[in-house]
């Protein structure tokens, strides 16, 4: 497995799991919790050790089950969780510490490898606020890094300029038809790394046979391309599934390089 090295020095795969539907009920991301950890252990398997969950999911606790009955050192996992931008998590210092302790409950860890704040909201100096205490758990070696989601240029060049660690990774929705190529170009420009969330979505049928076509010459899928694509730019990729045979072939993107041609029409997809 590929790492990038973000500005704390720590080393993140640069492929991981979504998990926002696992351990629910019909895999809906709405679902009862159902404590199933199959499509968990089915990626251990096959080599994920970089997986993504959050508070708002609801399934940190699953997650923490999966990494224990798998039977590997926790060490080899990298682990990534995020605290609502809402008040009960955010109102003041205490609010925040409750919802990181929940956190290393429900994950049954010592440290947190990335704590996100999962979305901004209208209050850049509460937002500010919410960082602080974040860095003191850095400081702590709690948090390994801290980081965001969802953050566009104007909350993002706030947090740079009104911290005292800067934001590791700005986690964003980013596919073909949504890029978000101006966010991402930000985020590289000031070392914070950008992470593709719904990396495989909402992509036309157009674009997909556009993909296709490419993914041909190199014995691969159209998904393949998809997620290649972003790797050479420098995104992280945490595309999900609940097929064993999709989870192998998101792992299988280190055979293959993008022609620059190729990567000229699939930016413009």
């Amino acid at each position: 497995m590929e790492t990038i090295e973000l500005n704390t020095g720590i080393q993140i795969p640069v492929i991981g799991s979504g998990t926002n539907t696992f351990g629910k009920e019909n895999r809906e991301y709405q679902g009862a919790i159902n404590d199933d950890t199959t499509e968990l252990l089915t990626a251990i398997k096959l080599g994920y050790r970089h997986f993504d969950t959050a508070i708002s999911y609801r399934n940190e606790a699953v997650v923490g089950k999966a990494i224990k009955e798998s039977g590997i050192d926790r060490s080899e996992f990298f682990l990534t969780s995020k605290i609502p931008g809402k008040p009960e998590h955010t109102q003041d210092a205490a609010a925040v510490k409750a919802s990181v302790e929940a956190s290393l409950a429900a994950l049954q860890t010592e440290s947190i490898d990335l704590y996100l704040i999962h979305h901004p909201w209208d209050n850049l100096a509460e937002i500010a606020a919410v960082w602080a205490v974040l860095e003191a758990y850095v400081d702590k070696g709690v948090l390994k890094a801290i980081g965001v989601s969802n953050f566009q240029e104007e909350e993002l060049s706030y947090l740079l300029a009104n911290s005292r660690i800067k934001p590791a990774v700005n986690q964003i929705e980013s596919h073909p038809g949504k890029w978000n190529d101006a966010i991402i170009a930000y985020s590289l420009a000031n070392q914070v790394v950008p992470e593709a969330w719904g990396p495989l979505s909402r992509i036309s049928e157009a674009a997909r046979e556009t993909l296709t076509q490419i993914g041909e010459a190199h014995q691969k899928t159209w998904s393949q391309v998809v997620l290649r694509y972003q790797i050479e730019r420098g995104v992280i990729v945490i595309p999900k599934s609940h097929s064993e045979k999709h989870q192998a072939e998101n792992l299988a993107l280190f055979d293959f390089a993008l022609t620059a041609e190729e990567k000229a029409v699939i930016k413009e997809l």
